[in-house]
């Protein structure tokens, strides 16, 4: 497939499928015109000229005839290429796809070749920005994946200035249209911007393929086609500082892309604090950048292989936050200096900052154990070699030096376990004296005479002190491991409960407290409580709490209960980063919740100014153009050319009325402002009044069972207005024929039924005809703004009652409308008069 991609209509993307037809014809293969549309464009058209064109399917849907591709037909014919153009187009209900690219794919599964052609502002990640841009929705679209799928996409682009000469020279639409058109959809601004999106939506696609070709082809250096900024982040203070010149120095490149990356160790025991990855993840993302995690133990190496697996030309890298000391101690290179060394071709930036040489020295590996436990290591650590001493001097006569030297080995290694690494050291130290004084000769002396002594002693020591350092980093090791994993089931527990359940933060704050045993959890911000959780049969309490974890600037967590070790900060630092995520989701929501009825409001707004741009023009330009002949006096009229002028005035002058009182009941309804008379009213009588309402030509209607009907407590005009919409409505879609209203009693509700014979209304759309602004099929502009059916719900629902669509039995549509029935002892109204609309005391109604 090959996609021609417009970057606004009449950019010629047909006419150039066209041409490469052409061409493909010429180097011999089998083309065909499975669908062309040519729009009038007399240059487009001569295109076809030479080319096969298979008839297209005629179907007839609500009463009109359409064309669509005939996909069979195509499929039987079986060319080599087959043009479709009008990607995103929605076919007419009938067919066994709804969409055209659904036909396409249908081609190219059957082995045929296909062009075809699209605008980008029917692209369906872009549709939203289009309409922001140039104010129009666009209602066909289609998905970005199945242009992506395409094996080539050609980019049909002009310039603005360019395309407007060639719609000033007619080339485009049509003269009377053209005016229109450069004032709104084809302004400069409107065609450079969709300009801009079809070339940046381009390059994206661009960019996949090359990646995929550097993949395929195994190509590992760095091709400098974009710029792209890897930065390196540790989880310290210093990643916003990174993150931000790293964000400067993409956007000096202009249309650079930022990478924000995080080396985890894959036994997963590095001392990073999860809240201030977050923090910093939320950050690069809000600077328009991404955030990556990768599993590696050589970060340099594991940095490098992101950087250029991602084609990335840059990598920023904080300095060492080791202090000179540890850097002497420690008698290696820093990251940054490996990653320089290894980078080849990818810039390598060292960014100083205010962490810069303010580590600390390496702990000592001691703070494993407890305080008992060391203590208990240490007395061990004297005793055990003493006792060992004690039994070796008993048993001389059958234990040799080097038994002895074993045993005091594994005495070592026992301490090891027991109180640490710093035990173990004062163990092998007691044990080389006593190995000296009462095992090695001259004994009962501190003296060594022979030199294969002073080696095994040395030896003994050396193995001592290196098996006891093993132990306990084997030790130390382990226990890291089964502390992490027990943090990785509570971040996994974590994260279901806030999954499972609806109030996000509740469920955190409950989860937190469980966890960590505390007696009250408390949500601030600003001082103010916004959730807490508590055990069962207490009360949250914010004062005293013996911790206090900042979110951020005004946000805190207070914990109520036992002190928490440092070990537990870490993870509480994880609770405290989802905590912040699931308050400012909450937040956006509100904020999302606050603007939508706003935005509804500009959306029915934008529905009227398009809706009615027409309708109100036309019956005034017609009443206006009647007056104005009647007062000319270049031309003499005659009675009956007089009569009629008049006539087509008042005609017009009717429907602008009716249109202007639509329009007011339909803002009165949606400002709570409309008041109700309600009255006992024979359904009869005003359905009577409602047709005497109508233009003649809206006949004939067939009553049944109106007179017989029990009165309805309703509103008698607003009850006019509605059965006069409703009897218009299914003779204008009725296909010509009789439409019928029938009443029937059902309880405590009266039910009258409008029944044509019309093609019907799908089951997806019975709900969107009651929109406003919506007419039944949506391509007619001559038939009213598409107000009746919303106001006739509205005013029907204002009256306590129901209208709903139904199918009509055979074909058709039926209006059904629900309305309560009047009491027993309720006199009903007198027949309404034609244009009279009575308001009767008593009942009166506010609708809220």
């Amino acid at each position: 497939m090959k996609v021609f991609l417009g970057s606004a209509p009449g950019v010629g993307k047909t006419y150039k499928m066209l041409d490469e037809a052409h061409r493909r014809a010429q180097r011999g293969q089998d083309v065909v015109v499975a669908y062309a549309e040519c729009h009038g464009r007399r240059h487009t058209e001569a295109q076809l000229d030479g080319l096969e064109t298979v008839p297209r399917l005629e179907r007839e849907y609500r009463g009109g005839r359409f064309t669509e591709m005939d996909v069979d037909a195509v499929l039987a014919r079986r060319p080599d290429v087959a043009l479709v153009d009008e990607l995103p187009h929605t076919n007419v209900p009938g067919g066994r796809n709804a969409k055209r690219w659904q036909d396409i794919q249908e081609l190219l599964d059957a082995g045929i070749d296909v062009l075809t052609s699209v605008n980008v502002q029917h692209l369906e990640s872009l549709n939203d920005v289009v309409q922001k841009i140039t104010g129009v929705p666009q209602r066909e679209t289609v998905p970005d994946e199945v242009v992506r799928r395409a094996d080539q996409i050609e980019l049909v682009d002009m310039a603005p200035e360019g395309l407007r000469r060639r719609m000033a020279h007619g080339n485009v639409y049509a003269a009377e249209k053209v005016d229109a058109a450069l004032s709104n959809y084809f302004r400069v601004g409107n065609l450079t911007a969709l300009r801009e999106l079809a070339l940046l939506w381009l390059a994206g696609r661009v960019e996949e393929g090359l990646q995929r070709y550097r993949a395929q082809h195994e190509i590992h250096k760095v091709w400098e086609t974009r710029e792209r900024v890897v930065v390196a982040l540790t989880g310290g203070p210093e990643g916003e500082t990174l993150i931000r010149r790293a964000a400067r120095i993409a956007d000096r490149a202009g249309s650079g892309a930022l990478l924000a990356v995080h080396v985890a160790r894959s036994d997963g025991l590095a001392d990073t604090d999860p809240g201030a990855l977050a923090a910093q993840r939320q950050l690069a993302e809000s600077l328009g950048g991404s955030y990556h995690s990768v599993v590696g133990d050589d970060i340099p190496t594991a940095l490098l292989e992101f950087a250029r697996a991602a084609n990335a030309t840059q990598l920023v890298v904080g300095t060492s936050r080791r202090s000179a000391l540890r850097r002497a101690l420690t008698a290696g290179r820093g990251i940054g200096e490996t990653t320089i060394e290894l980078s080849g071709d990818i810039d390598v930036h060292i960014v100083t900052h205010e962490q810069a040489g303010r580590g600390r020295l390496p702990r000592l590996p001691g703070g494993l154990h407890s305080t008992a436990r060391r203590l208990t290591g240490l007395a061990a650590a004297l005793a055990l070699p003493a006792a060992l001493t004690a039994l070796l001097c008993v048993t001389r006569s059958s234990v040799n030096l080097t038994s002895d030297a074993l045993l005091y080995l594994t005495v070592v290694v026992g301490v090891a376990l027991l109180g640490g690494i710093t035990s173990a050291l004062l163990a092998s130290l007691a044990a080389s004296v006593l190995l000296i004084y009462y095992f090695i000769p001259p004994v009962h002396q501190f003296s060594i005479h022979e030199a294969n002594n002073v080696l095994a002693l040395v030896v003994f020591a050396l193995v001592g002190v290196t098996v006891a350092a093993v132990v306990d980093t084997g030790t130390r090791f382990s226990r890291r491991a089964a502390r992490a994993t027990a943090e990785a089931e509570t971040l996994s527990a974590l994260a279901g409960s806030v999954l499972r359940g609806d109030q996000a933060v509740p469920a955190l704050l409950a989860r937190l407290r469980e966890t960590f045993g505390m007696e009250s959890v408390t949500l601030l911000h600003d001082e103010v409580e916004v959730a807490s959780a508590a055990a069962e049969g207490q009360t949250p309490v914010a004062g005293g709490a013996v911790e206090e974890i900042t979110i951020d600037a005004g946000t805190a967590l207070l914990l109520r209960g036992r002190p928490l070790p440092a070990a537990d900060r870490r993870v509480l630092a994880a609770f405290a980063a989802h905590v912040a995520a699931a308050l400012e989701r909450e937040r956006l929501a509100d904020a999302a919740a606050e603007i939508e009825p706003v935005r509804a409001a500009d959306r029915l707004r934008t529905a009227l100014l398009a809706a009615v741009s027409h309708d109100l023009r036309t019956p005034l330009a017609v009443a206006l153009a009647s007056v104005s002949s009647l007062r000319s006096a270049d031309v003499e009229f005659s009675a009956e050319d007089r009569d009629e002028l008049l006539g087509t005035a008042e005609s017009s002058l009717v429907k602008l009325n009716r249109l202007v009182e639509n329009l007011l009941d339909m803002s009165r309804l949606q400002a709570g402002a409309l008041t109700l008379h309600l009255h006992p009213t024979e359904p009869d009588h005003v359905l009577t009044a409602a047709l005497d309402s109508l233009p003649d030509e809206h006949a004939p209607v067939r009553r049944q069972g109106l007179a017989e009907a029990p009165a309805v407590l309703v509103d008698p005009p607003l009850l006019e207005r509605v059965l006069a919409n409703l009897t218009a409505n299914a003779l204008r879609h009725g296909g010509g024929g009789v439409v019928l209203v029938t009443a029937s009693s059902l309880g405590d509700r009266v039910e009258i039924r409008v029944v044509d014979r019309g093609p019907g209304v799908a089951p997806a759309d019975r709900d969107r005809i009651f929109q406003p602004f919506q007419r039944q099929g949506d391509h007619d502009n001559t038939t009213g703004v598409g107000l009746g059916l919303a106001l006739s719900r509205g005013l029907t629902e204002a009256m306590g009652g129901t209208l709903v669509a139904e199918d009509t039995p055979g074909g058709g549509l039926t209006m059904v409308l629900s309305l309560p029935a009047a009491p027993a002892d309720h006199i009903p109204s007198e027949p309404l008069q034609p244009g009279r609309h009575p308001r009767p005391a008593g009942n009166e109604t506010a609708v809220p």
